[in-house]
């Protein structure tokens, strides 16, 4: 059974950076395309970006494009988010998740929640002065 923990946030100002971190447990990461996603105070939970295990594609929401970038290294079974030019309204709860194992996906689009099997319990990130 795959276990997924995050770790990497914090409190930071605007402008500043984050890298969080997903380390898999149980389960090797590497037949598994992984998803950041975070949930503000009361809004829903979104994709933030995704990472294939099959050909290493990327996807990113238009909100973090430019400024995020995913990547894992299987060798650690580690997936990571790096978080620059953070903006007060990055603040929220980052989850990373496991899924589509074993699928050869190129992603040219967004993921869904449904796709994941396999979610870490949350980092709270929060920006401000």
């Amino acid at each position: 059974q795959l276990q997924l923990v995050e770790s990497g946030g914090g409190l930071v100002q605007p402008g500043g950076s984050l890298r969080l971190s997903c380390a898999g447990s149980g389960s090797s990461l590497d037949y598994y395309t992984i998803g950041w996603f975070r949930q503000a105070p009361g809004k829903e939970r979104e994709g933030v970006s995704f990472i294939s295990s099959s050909d290493g594609s990327t996807y990113y929401a238009n909100s973090v494009k430019g400024r995020f970038t995913i990547s894992r290294d299987n060798a650690k079974n580690t997936a990571y988010l790096q978080m620059n030019s953070l903006k007060p309204e990055d603040t929220a709860v980052y989850y990373c998740a496991a899924g589509l194992r074993g699928i050869a996906t190129h992603l040219a689009g967004p993921l869904h929640e449904s796709d994941f099997n396999y979610w870490g319990q949350g980092t709270q990130v929060t920006v401000s002065p």
